[in-house]
């Protein structure tokens, strides 16, 4: 058996004795455990503030109906626990993909999709392509998955958040599958999805945020936002609402605003390229002068 392990991918891919095995969930007890925890916690953080404010309205007047309704925020929190606790771990059970095996190695005949209880196996004719989605924001990796489309199904295989293929990039992830999948005739394609739909206006930039992205004045960051396209968005915060109705705040469209950054880098480092190019050196004038 081939003992080779890709150097990009080594954390993630591992040969086995039937081909090469993808792994998405490295432990299942570690996300079975994330999932039990998350379920816990969030109705807890969600109900705390009613939790208090009825138990100190409960104490400071030993009303029996307030202490009733407190009773009954503690039991209604208790259940949405059960509740959600009840459900992450069914979606994590059945839903969610370990690994996947390409059976045998070189040209692989099968398909095998490990879940945390079952596998299931399926012809490499069953299946039609597979793409990798990676999801970015501001540039920033947000998450990555893998999709299987078959001829009945579509499976999505996404990593755990610790899991080391999380951090994979995704050029070589494709390659890598490329070249497994290449042989026996499956598409393979890389897909990149970009946020834009920030929320405004709190995931907006102010103009100080913008200008300092952009490295520019904060007075040239309006004229910059007109010309480049950079759609803009003016409100009042509340604060301003009640003590200075008049106020009004700017903010930039995130997504834009990056684009735009990074086009002002690139123009910049192109002239400055060009401004090395064109500049002669004190040798060629030298050169230039005894001609």
């Amino acid at each position: 058996m081939e003992t080779r392990r890709p150097g990009p991918l080594a954390e993630v891919v591992a040969p086995v004795t039937a081909g090469w095995r993808l792994v998405f969930v490295p432990s299942r007890a570690r996300e079975l455990a994330v999932a039990l925890g998350g379920s816990v916690l969030v109705p807890p953080m969600i109900a705390a503030p009613l939790l208090l404010a009825a138990l100190v309205a409960a104490v400071v007047s030993g009303n029996s109906f307030l202490w009733g309704g407190f009773w009954v925020l503690l039991v209604l929190t208790v259940v949405a626990v059960i509740l959600l606790a009840a459900a992450m771990m069914y979606v994590a059970v059945s839903m969610t993909v370990r690994w996947v095996e390409f059976r045998p190695l070189g040209t692989p005949a099968q398909v095998v999709i490990a879940r945390f209880l079952r596998s299931s196996t399926m012809a490499m004719d069953d299946l039609r392509r597979v793409v990798v989605i990676e999801r970015l924001s501001l540039g920033q990796r947000q998450s990555i998955k893998v999709v299987l489309h078959t001829g009945s199904e579509t499976v999505e295989c996404e990593p755990a958040t610790s899991a080391p293929l999380s951090r994979v990039d995704a050029q070589a992830l494709t390659g890598w599958l490329t070249e497994q999948l290449g042989g026996v005739k499956v598409a393979v394609e890389r897909q990149t999805e970009v946020k834009r739909d920030f929320l405004r206006p709190d995931e907006w930039w102010t103009p100080s945020r913008t200008a300092e992205l952009w490295r520019v004045p904060v007075g040239e960051v309006d004229a910059i936002a007109a010309r480049r396209g950079v759609e803009t968005y003016g409100y009042t915060p509340r604060a301003a609402a009640m003590y200075s109705p008049g106020t009004s705040v700017t903010v930039y469209d995130p997504g834009r605003a990056y684009e735009v950054a990074e086009e002002l880098r690139a123009e910049r480092a192109g002239g400055r390229a060009a401004d090395g190019t064109a500049a002669p050196g004190p040798a060629e004038d030298d050169a230039t002068e005894s001609r």
